[in-house]
């Protein structure tokens, strides 16, 4: 059994959004996405897989569709596949989310 501790895979980048991933299969996985201010994730599109995002930690500007919402700690929401969706850290602070994909690209 793979047990984890969140602390391990929250590290940032100054040049870019940093994607650490925690578990991975074939047909899912969890990353932690680490973004310091005036970072983003631009908008994608998956064409068969859908995304949660939870928030652990700051705010972000989130849009899935045409639907954009400032989400902070404990808030998520769901990128189902086939939508528009990107994350940008709007604020002056580090934001870190939890991220769930299935399946798997």
């Amino acid at each position: 059994m793979k047990v984890i501790n969140l602390t391990d895979y929250q590290r940032f980048s100054s040049e870019k959004m940093k994607k650490n991933n925690i578990f991975q299969t074939a047909r899912f996985f969890c990353d932690v996405y680490c973004f310091e201010p005036g970072q983003e994730q631009k908008g994608h599109i998956h064409g068969g897989q859908d995304k949660v995002y939870l928030v652990l930690e700051g705010k972000g500007t989130f849009q899935v569709g045409n639907e954009k919402q400032v989400l902070g700690p404990g808030d998520g929401t769901m990128a189902p596949a086939g939508e528009e969706h990107s994350v940008l850290n709007h604020t002056n602070d580090q934001l870190k989310v939890l991220v769930f994909v299935a399946p798997n690209p």
